[in-house]
């Protein structure tokens, strides 16, 4: 017996350590079976990852291309607007006549007559431009009165003013009596009846072309309802469309007299200013146009996310 028990005592010591080994081999196998299937999906998570971050990137670089075209476009903008109002104050200044003595007399004298020389050439053009452009627009309207109404020659922010296929004369003459020296009671006068006449003859013609829309309406929806290939149904489909022709027709008469109103208003406001308050008129127009221009420029390059 005592030489069974040492024996006995190994033997259970070393079926134990087997046990362990391998117990512990066990974990260590689904250890490592874990950690590379971990492994392996940061390797298959990883080009995803890339790739959004180039999305990104890329999303941000555009945007911040974008905005630095903006803030170009402001800039340029800006510029633009700066030399126009310099030109006009420039304008302002010029054909001014100080009476002095002896020598700087005489040469400041030529000096303004010169520039006024030039101040009324260039309203000769401005003039002779507006005057052609509305006889353009008049032998236009015979041919596509539609084009006229619509604007599509005008940039978006003129379009957002557009009356009858051009401007609204009242609204010009508050325009250059705003900016106009401090004019006579008699021209102030004579402004105040040329704005309330336009006023007057705008709300007329605008009131006639709501009549016109809703009697196109009525004549297109009193239509006979049942079968379009009866006889009946064909004859009053086609009278419809004759009267709604007819009708379309006096919408050339619209244009052609709210071109004339126009003239007339230019032609009234020359008459009742000086040679050099026409030509400031005239330049004050010019700017507010192109100012309109620029803020079209503006609208059409701002950023879109």
């Amino acid at each position: 017996m005592a030489d069974t028990s040492p024996r006995t005592s190994i033997s259970t010591d070393a079926d134990t350590d087997h046990r362990d080994q391998m117990f512990n081999g066990g974990q260590l196998v689904v250890a490592a079976s874990d950690s590379s299937d971990r492994s392996k999906d940061k390797l298959d998570q990883k080009p995803q990852t890339l790739r959004r971050l180039a999305q990104n990137r890329e999303a941000a670089r555009k945007s911040r291309l974008r905005k630095k075209a903006y803030v170009q476009q402001l800039e340029n903008s800006r510029l633009k607007l700066t030399q126009l109002e310099q030109e006009f104050q420039k304008s302002r200044q010029q054909g001014i006549f100080m009476s002095s003595s002896g020598d700087q007399a005489h040469s400041t004298g030529g000096n303004g007559a010169m520039a006024f020389d030039a101040e009324y050439s260039r309203w000769q053009e401005e003039k002779s431009r507006h005057m052609n452009e509305l006889r353009i627009k008049s032998n236009a309207a015979k041919n596509d009165v539609f084009h006229l109404l619509s604007g599509m020659w005008k940039t978006p922010a003129e379009r957002c003013f557009l009356w009858l296929g051009g401007f609204r004369s009242s609204e010009l003459l508050k325009l250059v009596a705003s900016q106009l020296e401090p004019l006579t009671e008699q021209q102030s006068i004579g402004i105040i009846n040329l704005q309330q006449s336009s006023q007057q003859a705008e709300d007329a013609l605008s009131q006639g072309m709501d009549a016109l829309q809703q009697s196109l309406a009525e004549t297109l929806s009193n239509g006979t309802l049942g079968s379009s290939g009866s006889s009946g149904n064909v004859a009053n489909y086609m009278g419809q469309m004759a009267m709604a022709m007819g009708k379309l027709g006096t919408l050339e008469g619209f244009i052609r007299q709210a071109d004339n109103l126009r003239l007339q208003m230019l032609q009234q406001m020359l008459r009742i200013l000086t040679t050099r308050q026409s030509a400031r008129a005239l330049l004050a127009i010019h700017e507010y146009f192109s100012r309109l221009c620029a803020l079209s420029s503006l609208w059409i390059a701002r950023p879109r996310e």
